[in-house]
């Protein structure tokens, strides 16, 4: 990976199973996912994008959310502390695995759910990988 993430690109290593971004919110906070079975999945359709499960910042101090899909940030609803802190020790009970709303956070909203960005309105900002490392 390159020392300083560019905002709005997705950097794939394929050899060392990983992706990172600038996280969406603007807050400057580099996000790195495990791609694995058990991890994030990678989806590359031959023109977009996709991420799967959702990006849960809460360790941020933004403790943003969201779904990265076809090229596109769909922003899930914000998450109490009370409620993020359920869902890291593994509280099932009341949805706790579920956002808002009642989809789980490894389906992304559709089209007619999507959030805006808390600070700012950004589109088309996966519209290109910048590099794929296959080494």
């Amino acid at each position: 990976m390159p020392e300083r993430l560019d905002d709005g690109i997705l950097y794939v290593s394929i050899r060392f199973r990983i992706a990172s971004h600038n996280c969406c919110c603007g807050c400057g906070r580099e996000v790195v996912t495990s791609l694995s079975p058990s991890g994030w999945k990678l989806i590359y359709d031959g023109e977009t994008v996709s991420l799967y499960p959702s990006i849960e910042n809460w360790n941020f101090d933004c403790k943003s959310h969201y779904w990265i899909t076809r090229n596109t940030v769909k922003w899930a609803e914000k998450w109490s502390d009370n409620k993020i802190r359920r869902a890291r020790t593994g509280d099932a009970a009341n949805g706790d695995e579920e956002t808002p709303g009642g989809r789980s956070k490894d389906t992304p909203p559709d089209d007619h759910s999507v959030l805006p960005n808390p600070r700012k309105e950004r589109r088309g900002v996966w519209a290109t990988i910048r590099r794929l490392w296959s080494e």
